[in-house]
């Protein structure tokens, strides 16, 4: 089934759309709670509960690319328990080492939680990441918004790990440069 006819189903509140989306999505929202949470049953837990937040959202919401709306709430609802299990092991364990890496290039000050300045430090990362190559861009999203590990990456572009850390560094540098210009605090 296309994604149309998925999100049609959503609308119609059939429940047919919760298999048909496992049916085409199950796997690939799979692999990114597994990124993350590195646990299979917790990230089979995401999975079922981004289904639950996709039915809850629709209607009123009507996603343009069903798998990047999926693929968000996925990574969101994976993020949050990884928070809430660490939360809970009293700190125990260091959070997704990506999250540390990308701390220096955006601080978390208090204007994050303003929609407006959100919205152009999204529009400017946005634009930043369309200044790289293609496959620099590629790199940086594996890296950062699928959690892939440093040695995944070298696989995937046929270059050595250490190389792939190197020019990762070098994006994070710029990005924050970049932004630094911009005038978002570091």
């Amino acid at each position: 089934m296309d994604d149309s006819g998925i999100i049609r189903l959503y609308w119609e509140r059939d429940e047919a759309a919760i298999s048909a989306t496992d049916e085409k999505y199950g796997s690939y929202c799979g692999s990114i709670a597994r990124r993350i949470l590195d646990d299979v049953q917790e990230a089979e837990e995401c999975v079922n509960d981004t289904y639950l937040r996709a039915w809850n959202s629709m209607p009123p919401h009507r996603p343009s690319i069903l798998s990047a709306f999926l693929g968000r709430i996925t990574r969101n609802l994976s993020f949050d328990r990884r928070r809430h299990s660490n939360a809970v092991k009293r700190g125990g364990g260091v959070m997704c080492s990506v999250l540390d890496e990308l701390r220096d290039c955006v601080s978390g000050g208090d204007w994050v939680g303003q929609e407006m300045e959100r919205r152009e430090l999204v529009r400017e990362i946005n634009l930043f990441l369309a200044s790289l190559t293609p496959k620099k861009r590629q790199m940086f999203v594996c890296r950062y918004w699928y959690c892939d590990s440093v040695a995944d990456i070298a696989e995937k572009f046929g270059m050595k790990p250490n190389t792939v850390s190197t020019v990762l560094r070098r994006i994070r540098t710029d990005m924050s440069g970049y932004l630094a210009e911009r005038g978002f605090e570091l």
